[in-house]
Protein backbone atom coordinates (compact mmCIF):
# COMPACT_ATOMS: atom_id res chain seq x y z
CA UNK A 1 0.00 0.00 0.00
CA UNK A 2 1.35 3.44 -0.92
CA UNK A 3 2.07 6.20 1.31
CA UNK A 4 0.09 9.49 1.26
CA UNK A 5 3.16 11.00 2.64
CA UNK A 6 5.29 11.82 0.02
CA UNK A 7 8.98 11.32 0.79
CA UNK A 8 10.35 14.45 -0.03
CA UNK A 9 7.98 16.35 2.09
CA UNK A 10 9.28 13.49 5.26
CA UNK A 11 13.01 14.80 4.21
CA UNK A 12 13.04 18.16 4.89
CA UNK A 13 11.00 17.89 8.15
CA UNK A 14 13.81 15.79 9.76
CA UNK A 15 16.87 17.26 10.93
CA UNK A 16 19.89 17.40 8.76
CA UNK A 17 22.32 14.91 8.98
CA UNK A 18 25.93 16.26 10.59
CA UNK A 19 28.94 16.50 7.92
CA UNK A 20 30.98 14.72 9.85
CA UNK A 21 29.05 11.35 10.95
CA UNK A 22 31.92 10.28 13.80
CA UNK A 23 31.15 13.43 15.33
CA UNK A 24 28.18 12.81 17.86
CA UNK A 25 25.78 15.98 18.89
CA UNK A 26 26.25 17.23 21.45
CA UNK A 27 23.52 19.18 24.33
CA UNK A 28 24.91 23.33 25.25
CA UNK A 29 23.00 24.15 28.94
CA UNK A 30 23.40 27.55 29.16
CA UNK A 31 22.17 28.93 32.75
CA UNK A 32 21.55 32.59 33.29
CA UNK A 33 24.93 34.63 34.67
CA UNK A 34 25.00 37.63 36.14
CA UNK A 35 27.04 40.69 35.65
CA UNK A 36 29.92 41.13 38.18
CA UNK A 37 29.77 43.70 40.81
CA UNK A 38 31.31 44.75 44.32
CA UNK A 39 27.69 45.63 45.66
CA UNK A 40 25.51 43.70 47.49
CA UNK A 41 22.72 43.24 45.87
CA UNK A 42 20.55 42.98 49.15
CA UNK A 43 21.63 45.22 51.40
CA UNK A 44 20.29 44.15 55.37
CA UNK A 45 18.22 47.46 56.58
CA UNK A 46 19.56 48.88 59.68
CA UNK A 47 18.63 48.17 63.26
CA UNK A 48 15.07 49.79 64.45
CA UNK A 49 15.63 52.57 66.49
CA UNK A 50 14.76 52.41 70.38
CA UNK A 51 11.87 53.66 71.75
CA UNK A 52 12.19 56.54 74.33
CA UNK A 53 8.28 57.27 74.95
CA UNK A 54 6.69 55.12 77.70
CA UNK A 55 6.80 51.75 77.89
CA UNK A 56 2.58 50.03 76.50
CA UNK A 57 1.82 47.41 78.65
CA UNK A 58 0.49 44.65 76.41
CA UNK A 59 -2.94 44.29 76.34
CA UNK A 60 -4.99 42.09 78.13
CA UNK A 61 -5.04 38.45 77.06
CA UNK A 62 -2.14 38.49 74.75
CA UNK A 63 1.19 36.51 75.75
CA UNK A 64 4.81 38.27 76.22
CA UNK A 65 7.73 36.77 77.20
CA UNK A 66 9.66 38.31 79.49
CA UNK A 67 14.08 37.06 80.09
CA UNK A 68 15.31 38.16 83.35
CA UNK A 69 18.84 40.07 82.64
CA UNK A 70 21.89 38.07 83.46
CA UNK A 71 23.12 34.66 82.93
CA UNK A 72 20.99 31.65 84.71
CA UNK A 73 22.98 29.81 86.93
CA UNK A 74 21.84 26.45 88.51
CA UNK A 75 21.73 26.49 92.47
CA UNK A 76 23.91 24.77 93.84
CA UNK A 77 22.76 22.21 96.58
CA UNK A 78 26.06 20.95 97.91
CA UNK A 79 27.91 22.31 100.44
CA UNK A 80 31.03 24.73 100.10
CA UNK A 81 34.41 23.36 101.77
CA UNK A 82 34.91 25.67 105.02
CA UNK A 83 38.14 27.92 104.64
CA UNK A 84 40.71 25.54 104.92
CA UNK A 85 39.28 22.32 104.46
CA UNK A 86 40.65 21.38 101.45
CA UNK A 87 44.32 22.02 102.68
CA UNK A 88 43.85 20.02 105.29
CA UNK A 89 42.43 17.25 103.70
CA UNK A 90 45.61 17.35 101.23
CA UNK A 91 48.26 17.11 103.99
CA UNK A 92 46.23 14.79 106.35
CA UNK A 93 48.56 12.00 106.90
CA UNK A 94 46.66 8.69 107.48
CA UNK A 95 48.79 6.27 109.93
CA UNK A 96 46.91 3.24 109.90
CA UNK A 97 44.38 0.37 107.79
CA UNK A 98 42.47 -1.51 109.58
CA UNK A 99 42.23 -4.03 106.74
CA UNK A 100 46.05 -4.68 106.91
CA UNK A 101 47.29 -7.83 109.02
CA UNK A 102 48.81 -7.39 112.42
CA UNK A 103 52.32 -7.88 112.29
CA UNK A 104 52.99 -10.44 115.38
CA UNK A 105 55.96 -10.44 116.65
CA UNK A 106 57.01 -6.67 116.06
CA UNK A 107 58.94 -4.77 118.19
CA UNK A 108 58.58 -1.01 119.13
CA UNK A 109 61.97 0.68 118.96
CA UNK A 110 63.14 2.10 122.23
CA UNK A 111 66.85 3.67 123.65
CA UNK A 112 68.00 0.33 123.66
CA UNK A 113 67.12 -0.62 120.24
CA UNK A 114 67.43 1.92 118.15
CA UNK A 115 71.76 1.32 118.18
CA UNK A 116 71.81 -2.47 118.07
CA UNK A 117 73.69 -3.53 115.09
CA UNK A 118 71.46 -6.70 115.46
CA UNK A 119 68.46 -4.69 114.07
CA UNK A 120 69.80 -3.63 110.94
CA UNK A 121 67.07 -4.77 108.62
CA UNK A 122 64.49 -4.98 110.31
CA UNK A 123 61.21 -3.19 110.96
CA UNK A 124 60.46 -1.59 114.33
CA UNK A 125 56.99 0.04 114.81
CA UNK A 126 57.31 3.85 116.12
CA UNK A 127 55.18 3.76 119.80
CA UNK A 128 52.06 5.39 120.25
CA UNK A 129 53.34 8.54 122.39
CA UNK A 130 56.46 8.88 119.56
CA UNK A 131 53.51 9.17 116.87
CA UNK A 132 52.01 11.54 118.98
CA UNK A 133 55.21 14.02 118.65
CA UNK A 134 56.11 13.18 115.15
CA UNK A 135 52.59 14.45 113.93
CA UNK A 136 53.34 17.80 116.27
CA UNK A 137 56.41 18.44 114.18
CA UNK A 138 54.92 16.87 111.19
CA UNK A 139 57.63 15.07 110.75
CA UNK A 140 55.07 12.38 107.98
CA UNK A 141 54.68 13.41 104.89
CA UNK A 142 51.91 12.32 102.28
CA UNK A 143 54.22 10.80 99.49
CA UNK A 144 55.88 7.67 102.18
CA UNK A 145 52.62 5.14 102.35
CA UNK A 146 52.11 4.87 106.14
CA UNK A 147 48.38 4.44 105.27
CA UNK A 148 49.18 0.92 103.59
CA UNK A 149 49.78 -1.15 106.84
CA UNK A 150 48.24 -0.79 110.16
CA UNK A 151 50.65 0.40 112.09
CA UNK A 152 53.41 2.98 111.22
CA UNK A 153 57.10 1.25 111.46
CA UNK A 154 60.13 2.43 110.19
CA UNK A 155 63.25 0.37 108.72
CA UNK A 156 66.49 -0.43 110.47
CA UNK A 157 68.81 0.51 108.17
CA UNK A 158 72.76 0.74 108.72
CA UNK A 159 72.66 4.41 108.41
CA UNK A 160 69.40 4.67 111.10
CA UNK A 161 71.47 2.73 113.47
CA UNK A 162 74.51 4.70 113.05
CA UNK A 163 72.83 7.52 113.78
CA UNK A 164 70.71 6.01 116.91
CA UNK A 165 74.59 5.66 118.11
CA UNK A 166 75.29 9.11 118.15
CA UNK A 167 72.35 10.37 119.48
CA UNK A 168 72.82 8.03 122.16
CA UNK A 169 76.59 9.20 122.66
CA UNK A 170 75.78 12.88 122.91
CA UNK A 171 73.02 12.13 125.60
CA UNK A 172 75.53 10.03 127.65
CA UNK A 173 76.55 12.01 131.07
CA UNK A 174 79.82 13.45 131.12
CA UNK A 175 80.39 13.59 127.12
CA UNK A 176 81.60 16.92 125.36
CA UNK A 177 78.99 18.65 124.27
CA UNK A 178 79.53 18.75 120.48
CA UNK A 179 77.43 20.43 117.43
CA UNK A 180 76.65 18.08 114.67
CA UNK A 181 75.94 19.97 111.38
CA UNK A 182 74.58 17.58 108.43
CA UNK A 183 72.57 17.69 105.32
CA UNK A 184 70.91 14.77 103.98
CA UNK A 185 71.72 14.02 100.41
CA UNK A 186 70.74 11.63 97.91
CA UNK A 187 68.33 10.59 94.66
CA UNK A 188 64.92 10.90 94.82
CA UNK A 189 63.39 8.13 96.65
CA UNK A 190 66.12 7.28 98.60
CA UNK A 191 64.80 8.03 102.26
CA UNK A 192 65.97 11.41 102.77
CA UNK A 193 62.90 12.56 104.68
CA UNK A 194 62.47 9.86 106.56
CA UNK A 195 66.05 9.68 108.01
CA UNK A 196 65.12 13.13 109.10
CA UNK A 197 61.97 11.40 110.69
CA UNK A 198 64.13 8.88 112.46
CA UNK A 199 66.30 11.08 113.39
CA UNK A 200 63.54 12.93 115.41
CA UNK A 201 62.15 9.98 116.86
CA UNK A 202 64.96 9.30 118.20
CA UNK A 203 66.10 12.11 119.65
CA UNK A 204 62.79 12.03 121.36
CA UNK A 205 63.38 8.96 123.07
CA UNK A 206 66.22 10.48 124.58
CA UNK A 207 64.43 13.51 125.80
CA UNK A 208 65.66 16.36 123.64
CA UNK A 209 64.13 19.27 122.90
CA UNK A 210 63.01 18.96 118.74
CA UNK A 211 62.33 22.17 116.90
CA UNK A 212 61.55 20.64 113.58
CA UNK A 213 60.91 23.54 110.07
CA UNK A 214 58.72 21.08 108.71
CA UNK A 215 59.06 22.24 104.59
CA UNK A 216 60.94 25.44 103.38
CA UNK A 217 58.66 26.08 100.83
CA UNK A 218 55.45 26.81 103.36
CA UNK A 219 58.58 29.69 104.49
CA UNK A 220 59.18 31.53 101.65
CA UNK A 221 56.50 30.78 98.92
CA UNK A 222 54.38 33.61 99.86
CA UNK A 223 51.81 32.73 101.89
CA UNK A 224 52.33 33.85 105.63
CA UNK A 225 51.94 37.36 106.82
CA UNK A 226 55.30 39.12 107.32
CA UNK A 227 56.60 42.32 108.51
CA UNK A 228 60.39 43.81 108.82
CA UNK A 229 61.91 43.82 112.13
CA UNK A 230 62.80 47.21 114.26
CA UNK A 231 66.46 48.24 113.95
CA UNK A 232 67.52 45.01 112.31
CA UNK A 233 70.74 46.03 109.80
CA UNK A 234 70.64 44.06 107.03
CA UNK A 235 67.35 44.04 106.85
CA UNK A 236 65.32 40.99 108.55
CA UNK A 237 61.76 40.24 108.12
CA UNK A 238 59.51 38.22 110.83
CA UNK A 239 56.49 35.96 110.31
CA UNK A 240 53.75 36.31 112.93
CA UNK A 241 51.65 33.82 112.18
CA UNK A 242 54.12 31.39 111.25
CA UNK A 243 55.78 31.89 114.84
CA UNK A 244 52.74 31.37 116.44
CA UNK A 245 51.82 28.31 114.77
CA UNK A 246 55.32 26.92 115.84
CA UNK A 247 54.95 27.82 119.18
CA UNK A 248 52.19 26.39 119.49
CA UNK A 249 52.91 22.88 118.30
CA UNK A 250 56.44 22.81 120.87
CA UNK A 251 54.60 21.97 124.24
CA UNK A 252 52.65 19.01 122.10
CA UNK A 253 55.86 17.36 120.76
CA UNK A 254 58.20 18.84 123.91
CA UNK A 255 56.26 16.91 126.83
CA UNK A 256 58.75 17.83 128.95
CA UNK A 257 58.74 21.81 128.47
CA UNK A 258 55.83 21.30 131.61
CA UNK A 259 58.78 20.08 133.86
CA UNK A 260 61.05 22.92 132.89
CA UNK A 261 60.95 26.47 134.82
CA UNK A 262 61.43 29.46 132.69
CA UNK A 263 64.44 31.00 134.61
CA UNK A 264 65.45 34.25 132.60
CA UNK A 265 65.35 37.80 133.98
CA UNK A 266 62.82 40.30 132.89
CA UNK A 267 63.03 42.71 129.99
CA UNK A 268 61.74 45.75 129.72
CA UNK A 269 62.01 45.37 125.97
CA UNK A 270 58.81 42.59 126.02
CA UNK A 271 55.13 43.80 125.54
CA UNK A 272 53.88 41.96 128.38
CA UNK A 273 54.73 40.77 131.46
CA UNK A 274 55.98 37.28 132.26
CA UNK A 275 54.31 35.76 135.27
CA UNK A 276 57.16 34.45 137.75
CA UNK A 277 57.89 30.64 138.05
CA UNK A 278 56.15 29.91 134.25
CA UNK A 279 56.70 26.31 132.59
CA UNK A 280 58.70 26.64 129.31
CA UNK A 281 55.01 25.06 127.81
CA UNK A 282 53.20 27.66 129.36
CA UNK A 283 55.34 30.24 127.86
CA UNK A 284 54.79 28.68 124.37
CA UNK A 285 51.56 28.80 124.58
CA UNK A 286 51.78 32.75 125.68
CA UNK A 287 53.02 33.40 122.74
CA UNK A 288 51.03 31.44 120.52
CA UNK A 289 48.19 33.11 121.54
CA UNK A 290 49.03 36.32 119.85
CA UNK A 291 50.76 36.90 116.79
CA UNK A 292 52.11 40.09 117.60
CA UNK A 293 54.14 38.97 120.61
CA UNK A 294 55.38 35.64 118.84
CA UNK A 295 58.50 36.78 117.82
CA UNK A 296 59.89 38.14 121.35
CA UNK A 297 58.75 35.04 123.25
CA UNK A 298 59.92 33.08 120.92
CA UNK A 299 63.70 34.63 121.42
CA UNK A 300 63.21 34.08 124.86
CA UNK A 301 61.81 30.90 124.74
CA UNK A 302 65.48 29.91 122.87
CA UNK A 303 67.37 31.56 125.08
CA UNK A 304 66.55 29.80 128.17
CA UNK A 305 66.21 25.91 125.81
CA UNK A 306 69.95 26.97 125.27
CA UNK A 307 71.01 27.86 128.87
CA UNK A 308 72.95 25.62 130.87
CA UNK A 309 71.84 22.46 132.27
CA UNK A 310 68.84 22.40 129.62
CA UNK A 311 68.63 19.17 127.07
CA UNK A 312 70.44 18.75 124.12
CA UNK A 313 68.33 20.58 121.30
CA UNK A 314 67.78 18.80 117.91
CA UNK A 315 67.04 21.08 114.74
CA UNK A 316 65.10 20.11 111.42
CA UNK A 317 64.46 21.67 108.16
CA UNK A 318 63.57 20.04 105.32
CA UNK A 319 63.48 21.35 101.89
CA UNK A 320 66.97 23.15 101.88
CA UNK A 321 66.28 24.35 98.01
CA UNK A 322 63.52 26.28 98.74
CA UNK A 323 65.46 28.25 101.64
CA UNK A 324 68.55 28.88 99.75
CA UNK A 325 66.60 30.89 97.31
CA UNK A 326 68.07 34.36 96.24
CA UNK A 327 64.24 35.55 95.97
CA UNK A 328 61.58 34.55 97.48
CA UNK A 329 57.48 34.99 97.47
CA UNK A 330 57.63 38.14 99.85
CA UNK A 331 58.56 41.45 98.33
CA UNK A 332 60.97 44.41 99.64
CA UNK A 333 59.45 48.24 100.42
CA UNK A 334 61.92 48.98 97.44
CA UNK A 335 59.94 46.20 95.48
CA UNK A 336 62.30 43.79 94.88
CA UNK A 337 62.57 40.05 95.96
CA UNK A 338 63.28 39.36 99.60
CA UNK A 339 66.30 37.28 99.79
CA UNK A 340 65.33 33.53 101.38
CA UNK A 341 68.21 34.39 104.31
CA UNK A 342 66.65 37.68 105.24
CA UNK A 343 63.42 36.20 106.59
CA UNK A 344 64.10 35.52 110.40
CA UNK A 345 63.38 32.19 110.84
CA UNK A 346 65.64 30.59 108.06
CA UNK A 347 68.36 33.39 109.26
CA UNK A 348 68.10 32.07 112.97
CA UNK A 349 68.22 27.87 111.65
CA UNK A 350 71.25 28.92 109.30
CA UNK A 351 72.91 30.57 112.17
CA UNK A 352 73.07 27.45 113.67
CA UNK A 353 73.67 24.79 110.77
CA UNK A 354 76.80 27.69 109.40
CA UNK A 355 78.67 27.22 112.65
CA UNK A 356 77.96 30.65 113.52
CA UNK A 357 76.21 29.86 116.85
CA UNK A 358 76.57 26.85 119.19
CA UNK A 359 74.61 24.70 120.97
CA UNK A 360 75.74 25.01 124.53
CA UNK A 361 73.88 21.83 125.75
CA UNK A 362 75.12 19.92 122.56
CA UNK A 363 72.62 18.64 119.86
CA UNK A 364 72.04 17.82 116.26
CA UNK A 365 71.23 20.37 113.28
CA UNK A 366 70.20 18.35 110.62
CA UNK A 367 68.68 19.75 106.71
CA UNK A 368 67.34 17.42 104.23
CA UNK A 369 67.22 18.34 100.28
CA UNK A 370 64.45 17.02 98.18
CA UNK A 371 64.37 16.00 94.43
CA UNK A 372 60.65 15.86 93.64
CA UNK A 373 60.13 19.27 94.81
CA UNK A 374 62.65 21.46 94.70
CA UNK A 375 64.08 24.66 92.96
CA UNK A 376 67.30 24.83 91.19
CA UNK A 377 70.10 26.79 92.76
CA UNK A 378 73.48 26.69 91.14
CA UNK A 379 74.97 27.63 94.66
CA UNK A 380 73.45 25.02 96.80
CA UNK A 381 74.85 22.58 94.21
CA UNK A 382 78.50 23.75 94.31
CA UNK A 383 78.62 23.93 98.11
CA UNK A 384 77.81 20.32 98.30
CA UNK A 385 79.85 19.24 96.20
CA UNK A 386 82.40 21.03 97.38
CA UNK A 387 81.92 19.45 101.03
CA UNK A 388 81.12 15.72 99.76
CA UNK A 389 83.96 15.30 96.95
CA UNK A 390 83.79 12.49 94.79
CA UNK A 391 81.28 10.57 94.98
CA UNK A 392 81.44 6.70 94.73
CA UNK A 393 78.31 5.17 93.22
CA UNK A 394 77.33 1.03 94.35
CA UNK A 395 78.68 0.33 90.85
CA UNK A 396 82.23 1.29 91.89
CA UNK A 397 81.96 4.47 88.99
CA UNK A 398 83.78 7.51 90.61
CA UNK A 399 81.55 10.85 89.92
CA UNK A 400 84.16 14.17 90.37
CA UNK A 401 83.19 17.43 92.02
CA UNK A 402 81.49 19.92 90.19
CA UNK A 403 83.67 23.31 89.31
CA UNK A 404 82.70 26.30 89.60
CA UNK A 405 81.30 27.87 85.99
CA UNK A 406 82.36 31.18 85.07
CA UNK A 407 79.09 32.28 83.67
CA UNK A 408 77.01 31.39 86.38
CA UNK A 409 76.84 34.30 89.29
CA UNK A 410 76.56 32.11 92.46
CA UNK A 411 75.50 33.42 96.17
CA UNK A 412 78.07 34.63 98.76
CA UNK A 413 75.26 33.82 101.35
CA UNK A 414 74.67 30.05 100.06
CA UNK A 415 78.75 29.47 99.81
CA UNK A 416 79.05 31.36 103.24
CA UNK A 417 76.40 28.25 105.37
CA UNK A 418 77.84 25.27 103.97
CA UNK A 419 81.52 26.08 104.74
CA UNK A 420 83.56 23.61 106.54
CA UNK A 421 82.33 21.42 109.41
CA UNK A 422 79.19 20.52 108.14
CA UNK A 423 78.82 16.63 106.82
CA UNK A 424 77.10 15.66 103.88
CA UNK A 425 75.41 12.17 104.02
CA UNK A 426 74.58 10.17 100.65
CA UNK A 427 71.66 7.99 101.21
CA UNK A 428 72.04 5.79 98.46
CA UNK A 429 69.74 2.25 98.11
CA UNK A 430 69.29 -0.43 100.21
CA UNK A 431 71.02 -3.80 100.43
CA UNK A 432 69.76 -6.99 99.50
CA UNK A 433 69.56 -8.24 103.19
CA UNK A 434 67.95 -5.02 104.43
CA UNK A 435 65.58 -5.08 101.27
CA UNK A 436 64.56 -8.51 102.02
CA UNK A 437 63.93 -7.92 105.43
CA UNK A 438 61.65 -4.66 104.28
CA UNK A 439 60.07 -7.26 101.93
CA UNK A 440 59.19 -9.64 104.43
CA UNK A 441 57.38 -7.04 106.45
CA UNK A 442 55.32 -6.38 103.42
CA UNK A 443 54.60 -9.50 103.06
CA UNK A 444 53.53 -10.33 106.85
CA UNK A 445 51.17 -7.12 106.45
CA UNK A 446 49.63 -8.71 103.67
CA UNK A 447 50.77 -6.34 100.95
CA UNK A 448 52.39 -8.88 99.15
CA UNK A 449 51.36 -12.31 97.27
CA UNK A 450 54.23 -13.69 96.01
CA UNK A 451 56.69 -15.45 97.87
CA UNK A 452 59.66 -13.31 99.07
CA UNK A 453 62.62 -15.15 97.61
CA UNK A 454 66.45 -14.89 96.47
CA UNK A 455 64.83 -14.61 93.50
CA UNK A 456 61.94 -11.92 93.73
CA UNK A 457 64.30 -10.24 95.99
CA UNK A 458 67.15 -9.96 93.40
CA UNK A 459 64.71 -9.35 90.70
CA UNK A 460 62.82 -6.11 92.61
CA UNK A 461 65.97 -4.78 93.77
CA UNK A 462 67.09 -4.50 90.24
CA UNK A 463 64.07 -3.23 89.12
CA UNK A 464 64.24 -0.70 91.83
CA UNK A 465 67.45 0.79 91.14
CA UNK A 466 69.63 -0.91 93.14
CA UNK A 467 67.02 -0.69 96.07
CA UNK A 468 66.00 3.13 96.21
CA UNK A 469 63.77 2.95 98.81
CA UNK A 470 61.18 4.46 96.99
CA UNK A 471 61.02 2.74 93.67
CA UNK A 472 60.88 -0.69 95.65
CA UNK A 473 57.93 0.42 96.92
CA UNK A 474 56.57 0.93 93.60
CA UNK A 475 57.87 -2.20 92.23
CA UNK A 476 56.75 -4.54 95.02
CA UNK A 477 53.75 -2.71 96.70
CA UNK A 478 51.85 -0.43 94.80
CA UNK A 479 52.53 -2.14 90.89
CA UNK A 480 49.89 -4.64 90.19
CA UNK A 481 49.77 -6.24 87.19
Amino acid sequence: MSSSICWQCLSKTLPQPLRHGSIQPRLHIYLPTLAFSTTPSVQLPLPPKRSTGPKVMPKKGTKSLVIKKGKFQAENRARRPAPGERKALRKRIVLSNVNALEVKGMENIDVENMYDRRMEGQVLRLPGPIVDQLRAVEAFKTTQGWGLFQSPGTLMRRETVDMGKLIADMSKEGRSRKTVRRVLVGEKGSGKSLMLLQAISMAFLKGWTVINLPEAQDITIGHTAYQPLPSSSPPSYIQPTYLANLLRKLPTANPHLETLQFTQPQSSELPIPIPPNISLARLASLGASDPEIAHPIFNLLVTDLLSPGRPPVFLGLDGLAHAMQPGTGYTAPNLKPIHSHELMILEWYFKFLSGQRKLPNGGIVMAATSQSNAPKVPSLDLALSELEGPIVTRAGQTVPKKERNPFVRYDERVLNTLKSGVQVQRLQGLSKEEARGLMEYWAKSGMVREKVSEVFVGEKWAISGGGVVGELERAVVRMRV
